[in-house]
């Protein structure tokens, strides 16, 4: 079977943005353009309503060209399930209210059984700390935790 894969907007704005002038930034968009070519085709990738809802916010031609980018892909359900495990990894994690989308993402990937949730949000998502509370929350809960990792750590599937 191929790993399967959930894609947070952060890929996805990454991908489509113009090009940056900030060299880690500009760096990041480099090595995301990388996976999309070279590694997407290994893996069955999904995204979620919140990643749609996320990639159609803000400037219209940036929101066109992230919806652009993810039309065909498969959308995982949301459910009453999903719900509950991301308001136990909001708590847990201790996230800002604004921060809460995460906690989403997060549980999505982790209900649906995804392999990997990739993602550059490397404050509330792919931070060290947050990967420990996961696997600690998830262990308590009997649950397999899904590897939360950016496009960089991905680029061999």
């Amino acid at each position: 079977m191929r790993p399967t894969v959930y894609i947070e907007t952060s890929v996805i704005s990454y991908l489509t943005a113009r090009p940056s002038r900030d060299l880690i930034v500009a760096g990041h968009q480099q090595i995301t353009a990388d996976w999309w070519d070279n590694v997407r085709a290994q893996v069955d990738f999904f995204i979620s309503p919140f990643v749609i809802d996320e990639a159609s916010r803000g400037d219209q031609e940036a929101a066109r060209r992230r919806i652009a980018a993810i039309t065909d892909f498969p959308v995982l359900e949301v459910n009453e399930e999903v719900r509950d495990l991301a308001q136990v990894y909001f708590e847990a994690i201790n996230l800002p209210d604004r921060a809460r989308i995460d906690a989403f993402h997060l549980a999505v990937a982790v209900w649906h059984g995804m392999d990997y949730l990739l993602t550059w949000n490397c404050k509330h998502i792919a931070s060290a700390r947050v990967r420990k509370i996961l696997a600690e929350v998830n262990e308590t809960m009997g649950i397999r935790t899904s590897v939360v990792c950016t496009p960089e750590e991905l680029m061999e599937v």
